[in-house]
């Protein structure tokens, strides 16, 4: 006895192509954007100043904080000095210069 196998009735498995292919386009899609948020890392930016640029800023907040000029002493230095009235003292005016550059260089 022998059988005869007839599989042109059996229904084969329907693939819906274009749904297949949606799903791939998805699928790579996702792909991509996961890449690319790894890809863009948030950046931060930072600065530093040199210690002489530190030093510089310093010295000009000093120069912006210090009072305008005293336009009455002016004035009467001018007129100590061109009556011949106005002497200098020698030991002062090296302290002065002394004081003057420790604070410009940081001496103490």
């Amino acid at each position: 006895m022998s059988m005869n196998v007839n599989n042109n009735n059996v229904p084969k498995p329907h693939v819906d192509s274009q749904k297949l292919q949606q799903q791939q386009n998805q699928s790579t899609a996702q792909a991509n954007a996961q890449q690319a948020k790894q890809a863009v890392a948030p950046r931060s930016d930072s600065v530093s100043l040199t210690q002489s640029a530190q030093q510089l800023t310093q010295l000009q907040k000093k120069g912006s904080d210090t009072p305008s000029v005293n336009q009455e002493k002016v004035d009467r230095l001018k007129k100590s000095i061109q009556a011949g009235d106005y002497k200098v003292n020698p030991e002062k005016l090296a302290e002065n210069i002394s004081k003057f550059e420790s604070a410009l260089f940081g001496i103490k």
